[in-house]
């Protein structure tokens, strides 16, 4: 059910509103890796942003499992914990 109350804030309310994400927010939750199917139970982990492989797994909770590793991984590489 639409109650409309989005439509109740003025423009500038809405810009300055917690609920809307900056681009950099946005690009922090955004996912850096998705799995893709790439054959009969054969899975491909791509990076969103240069669309190139970076694993494969033939059970797809593996390959989502690797998806979260190498996820992590760059995060720890991007705050300094992994050198």
């Amino acid at each position: 059910m639409c109650t409309l109350t989005h439509f109740a804030m003025t423009a500038d309310d809405r810009i300055k509103s917690p609920l809307i994400l900056s681009a950099t927010d946005f690009n922090d939750h955004c996912p850096r890796f998705q799995v893709v199917p790439a054959g009969n139970a054969f899975f491909h982990i791509k990076e969103t942003s240069t669309g190139r492989v970076r694993g494969f797994r033939e059970d797809h909770n593996e390959a989502c499992a690797l998806a979260r590793s190498l996820e992590s991984k760059i995060e720890l590489l991007a705050n300094g914990c992994l050198r």
